[in-house]
């Protein structure tokens, strides 16, 4: 049997690769981790071998010691980029304390490869705003700062203890037990929670931001082939979507989609214009294909975010800086 662990096993990405593992994959068997913090219990299969715990604080040695995994798959993280200037240490502590923690259980059992999802905030404005993997990253805010370090970090740990590695940078991953509770991150998400809940959709800025969306799907079947394709072994990958859309241009297809709703513009925020990768290399190596466009992919996620029940939404009480916050995430 294979033994798959994955870290932020309750969030979008885990609990839909674990889905898919379980359902098509009778050789394997899979482990979680998750704090909750983000994820929801509910979103955790019920043949997961589940551990509730904080990467950082909780136990993770003994998980490693007991389960012996074959692959692991660090999806853990808190992202949110336009946040992250103002919660600094958080960020450094649940994205890079957290996988240098991950690296070194993965270098000591042995695993065959370490599958770690970076971000598209590593390049920060990028050439032109075409992101590819052999530009040099040049990251813009904290959050992106931490990933780029993950991914120096777990390159080094190849070059000097032999950990195989595959560094996935995903782009705007939305879809199926996204979690659709936080203010901060998942523009889609934070929408549908909006709307739900009588208010009106906000954007900032202007709109004209472009972003190519991925839908969950579409990107499953490549993240498993980045662990167990020997062509994937020590690349750097951008894995979703090839279709780019402004954020103005979101909203109104969402709209589509929902029937009706009300848009507000805000104060503009330190954030990358633009933020369209190349996708050649997942092509290529993961077999990545584009099936879904936003408007089904909108259509799906809305089926299953308007069934789901009312919860309290996540806002920071406070914050390690206060100083420079935007008006609409003040606290006070």
């Amino acid at each position: 049997m294979t033994k798959v662990l994955i870290t932020g096993v309750a969030g979008l990405l885990g609990s839909r690769l674990a889905d898919w593992l379980i359902q098509t994959k009778e050789d394997v068997i899979v482990c979680g981790i998750d704090d909750l913090s983000g994820g929801a219990k509910e979103n955790v299969h019920p043949q997961v071998l589940f551990y509730q715990m904080n990467l950082t604080r909780g136990p993770v040695e003994e998980v490693f010691e007991t389960f012996k995994p074959d692959y692991v798959f660090h999806f853990a993280a808190y992202a949110a980029e336009g946040l992250s200037p103002f919660i600094r240490e958080y960020n450094y502590e649940n994205n890079l304390q957290a996988t240098a923690g991950i690296v070194n259980q993965c270098i000591k059992h042995d695993v065959k490869r370490l599958v770690f999802t970076s971000t598209l905030a590593v390049y920060g404005h990028g050439d032109g705003g075409i992101f590819n993997e052999s530009q040099v990253p040049k990251p813009i805010d904290p959050y992106g700062v931490a990933k780029y370090g993950c991914e120096m970090d777990i390159q080094i740990a190849n070059e000097q203890h032999g950990l195989d590695y595959c560094i996935i940078r995903p782009h705007n991953v939305y879809g199926i037990k996204q979690n659709i509770w936080d203010k901060y991150r998942n523009v889609l998400g934070i929408w549908m929670y909006q709307h739900l809940n009588g208010e009106p959709m906000t954007i900032f800025g202007d709109g004209t931001q472009t972003r190519a969306f991925s839908y969950i799907d579409d990107s499953i079947e490549p993240l498993w082939n980045a662990a167990i394709r020997p062509e994937a072994s020590k690349e750097i990958i951008n894995l979703g979507g090839v279709e780019e859309h402004s954020i103005k241009d979101a909203s109104e297809i969402l709209k589509e989609v929902i029937g009706g709703g009300e848009i507000v513009y805000m104060e503009g925020r330190h954030e990358v214009k633009h933020s369209i990768p190349t996708f050649q290399k997942s092509v290529d190596i993961l077999g990545f294909e584009h099936k879904t466009n936003l408007k089904e992919g909108l259509t799906q996620m809305w089926k299953w975010a308007s069934k789901q029940p009312m919860k309290e939404r996540f806002v920071w009480p406070s914050y390690e800086l206060d100083k420079g916050i935007y008006s609409f995430w003040k606290t006070k």
